[in-house]
């Protein structure tokens, strides 16, 4: 299981990487690994100020819909289209190529809550 050491995590399994004022976001290697074959993506939250902890979207599996929880109060401002076509790529590549959203973060005060990766990894195995 891969667990980047740059990223931050939530409990939900989503990882986040911080660029400025943006927030990149998708679901980890254990959540990708845990929900199986990804057949689709949907977020129809693009242009919407969302609250932490509020449902940005869905990922669909084989076997399962899962909600998606946004990590930080922000403005969803941009899809990861690509996904549209090859939902897969949050399988093969859920780091890179396989990010769901960037989200223009409203308070930074948020970021101190997010978990490590050795605090992830310890929730997992908890």
């Amino acid at each position: 299981m891969n667990i980047p050491a740059d990223l931050l995590y939530t409990e939900d399994h989503e990882w986040i990487r911080i660029e400025g004022d943006v927030a990149i976001i998708g679901i980890t290697d254990y959540a990708q690994g845990e929900l199986g074959d990804i057949v689709y993506v949907e977020v129809e939250t693009l242009g919407e100020t969302l609250d932490k902890g509020e449902v940005f979207g869905t990922v669909e599996a084989v076997k399962t819909v899962s909600d998606l929880y946004l990590p930080l109060t922000g403005e969803i401002i941009e899809f990861n289209e690509g996904l549209e076509d090859e939902p897969e790529t949050v399988n093969s590549d859920p780091y890179g190529a396989g990010w769901m959203v960037k989200v223009k973060i409203k308070s930074n005060e948020e970021i101190k809550d997010l978990l490590d990766a050795g605090a992830y990894k310890a929730s997992i195995n908890a």
